[in-house]
C-alpha cells in the first residue's frame, strides 16, 4: 500500500544510500520535475526526484524500487513532446542531468563515450576539436541530453541524409529490470554477437531500463554546406518541390519547411523580417563536396522553381543562411508563447508529402483549430503544431479532434504516427492502430521479459492491454 509511510520509506531507504541532496522531495523543486514539454498529456505527483551522479547511484534507486514496488520515470533534459518523461503518481523520477561526463573521444576508433545527461550541442562542439561530428541533431540539440536522444531515437534536420539516433549508438551501459548493471553492445566498427539489444533499447523511453552510458559511432567533420531557399505562395506547392527533390535523386543534407504561422511568430518574437516576404519557407541543403555540391545545389534549386516558387535562390552569404536556418529552430518555442501546442510528429512517404500537408490544411479548416507547419520535410517527417487559447475548452476538444485526424490521415498515406518524439502518453491510440493486436502483444512480451517488476515509466508507449488508448 502505497500510503505515507510506505512514502517515508521509500525517500529514507533512496537517501541512505546516495550522498546528500541527491533526493528532492521539496515540492517546489520536484514540481519542476513532474513533466516534459507536452502540455496536453497527464502527469502525477512524484513521491521524489532522484539525481544521481553514478552509474552505481542509479542501480541503488533501482534496487530500492524494486523491493518497494515503486514506479521508476527516467528523465534527460525535459525537451520531450509527447509525455515520456511525465511523472505518474507515487514514482520516483529519476533525472540523469547531472550525468554530464564526456568520458572519451576517439579519434582513430572514430566514437564516443558519454553519460546519459551530457547535452547533445556540447558534444558536437567537443568531436568537433578533434575534427570529428556527431550527426543527431534534434531542433533541441542546445538543450536536450544524448540520453533522451537515445530513449526517444532523436532525429532532427540532417537525419534526412544521415540517419537518426539508432544509426550512431554502437553500446550501452544500463540497469535492468532486476537490478543488473549490464553492457550491451560493442566498440568495434562490426559484429553481430547475439541479438541486437542496443537497437531494442534505443526508443524505448524509458520503459526496458535506465542507461548510465552510451557509445556513439562519430563521422569525420562534414563539408562547407550550400543553401538553398525557396518561398512558395502555398504549403501545397512547397511539398510538390519535396516531392520533385526526391524524384531528382538529390541527396539534400537538410530539407525544412517553415509555414506562415511559424514565420510569423519567430519574427514578431525576434524580429527577423521573414513572415512579409513568404507564405511557405523551404530550406535546402547539400554538403556534397567540390562540383557534385554545386551540381546538387543547383538541382535543388530547379526542383523549387519548377514546383512554383515564386522565389528560389542559393545563398552565397554564410551569416544569411545560417539565420534562415535560426528561425526553423526557433519556431516551436516561439509559437509557446502565442497558448498551448498540440505537437504531431506523423511521417509519410516522401511521394506523399504534398497531399499530406493538403490533409492538413483541410483538418484545419474541418475542426475550426489553427495549426502551424514546421517539418523535415526531406524525410517526410511532418511537425503539425496546433494551438488553442489558454482556457478554451472547446478549441482544445476541436483541436484534440484534429490531432486524431491527421493520425489517421497518415496512416491512411502509408506512414507512422511517430518519426522521432516518440510514442509516450500521447501517441498510445495511434500505435494501437499502426501496429495491430499481435504487434503490440509481442511489445508487452518483450516489457514483461526485460521489466519483470514493471516498475520502468508504466503506461507508456504500450498501455495496459485493458487501456490502449
Amino acid at each position: 500500500m502505497r500510503d505515507e509511510a510506505w512514502r517515508r520509506e521509500l525517500i529514507e531507504d533512496l537517501d541512505r544510500g546516495l550522498p546528500a541532496g541527491r533526493v528532492l522531495t521539496d515540492p517546489d523543486v520536484v514540481s519542476g520535475y513532474v513533466h516534459d514539454e507536452a502540455e496536453w498529456a497527464p502527469h502525477g505527483a512524484p513521491a521524489a526526484v532522484v539525481r544521481p551522479r553514478t552509474a552505481e547511484e542509479v542501480r541503488h534507486v533501482v534496487r530500492v524500487c524494486l523491493r518497494l514496488g515503486a514506479p521508476i520515470v527516467p528523465r534527460g533534459a525535459g525537451t520531450g513532446l509527447s509525455g515520456g518523461a511525465n511523472a505518474i503518481e507515487h514514482s520516483v523520477v529519476l533525472s540523469t542531468e547531472a550525468m554530464t561526463t564526456i568520458k572519451e573521444i576517439n579519434r582513430r576508433e572514430r566514437l564516443a563515450v558519454v553519460e546519459p545527461g551530457v547535452v547533445n550541442d556540447h558534444l558536437r562542439a567537443a568531436c568537433a576539436e578533434h575534427a570529428l561530428w556527431y550527426p543527431p541533431d534534434p531542433a533541441s540539440a542546445p538543450w536536450s541530453t544524448i540520453g533522451g536522444n537515445v530513449a526517444t531515437n532523436a532525429g532532427g534536420l540532417c537525419c534526412v541524409k544521415y540517419g537518426v539516433t539508432r544509426d550512431y549508438v554502437l553500446g550501452l551501459e544500463f540497469v535492468s529490470g532486476t537490478g543488473e548493471l549490464v553492457r550491451i553492445g560493442r566498440r568495434t566498427a562490426k559484429g553481430v554477437a547475439g541479438y541486437d539489444l542496443v537497437g531494442l533499447m534505443v526508443g524505448s523511453e524509458g520503459t526496458l531500463g535506465v542507461i548510465t552510458e552510451i557509445t556513439v559511432r562519430l563521422r569525420p567533420a562534414r563539408q562547407p554546406e550550400h543553401t538553398v531557399a525557396g518561398y512558395f505562395s502555398s504549403i501545397t506547392d512547397a511539398g510538390h518541390a519535396v516531392a520533385a527533390v526526391a524524384e531528382a535523386g538529390l541527396e539534400p543534407s537538410a530539407l525544412e519547411l517553415i509555414d506562415q504561422h511559424c514565420l510569423a511568430a519567430v519574427d514578431e518574437w525576434k524580429h527577423m523580417g521573414l513572415s512579409s516576404e513568404a507564405n511557405v519557407v523551404l530550406l535546402g541543403r547539400t554538403d556534397s563536396a567540390g562540383p557534385a555540391g554545386e551540381r546538387e545545389a543547383d538541382a535543388m534549386l530547379a526542383c523549387f522553381e519548377k514546383a512554383g516558387a515564386t522565389f528560389a535562390v542559393r545563398s552565397t552569404d554564410q551569416q544569411e543562411a545560417d539565420a534562415l536556418f535560426a528561425a526553423r529552430r526557433l519556431a516551436y518555442p516561439a509559437l509557446e508563447r502565442l497558448g498551448p501546442v498540440l505537437t504531431e510528429d506523423v511521417c509519410v512517404p516522401k511521394g506523399a508529402v504534398p497531399e499530406m500537408l493538403a490533409r492538413i490544411e483541410e483538418t484545419a479548416v474541418r475542426h475550426d483549430t489553427l495549426i502551424a507547419n514546421i517539418a523535415h520535410a526531406g524525410d517526410g517527417n511532418l511537425h503539425p503544431l496546433l494551438i488553442t487559447q489558454p482556457g478554451d475548452d472547446a478549441a482544445k476538444k476541436r483541436a484534440q479532434a484534429a490531432f486524431d485526424d491527421i493520425v489517421t490521415a497518415a496512416l491512411e498515406l502509408g506512414g507512422t504516427v511517430t518519426g522521432e518524439h516518440g510514442v509516450g502518453l500521447l501517441k498510445r491510440k495511434g500505435l494501437s492502430a499502426e501496429a495491430g493486436p499481435a504487434v503490440l502483444a509481442l511489445g508487452r512480451a518483450v516489457k514483461d521479459a526485460l521489466d519483470p517488476r514493471g516498475i520502468f515509466n508504466p503506461g507508456k508507449v504500450i498501455a495496459p492491454k485493458q487501456n490502449e488508448a
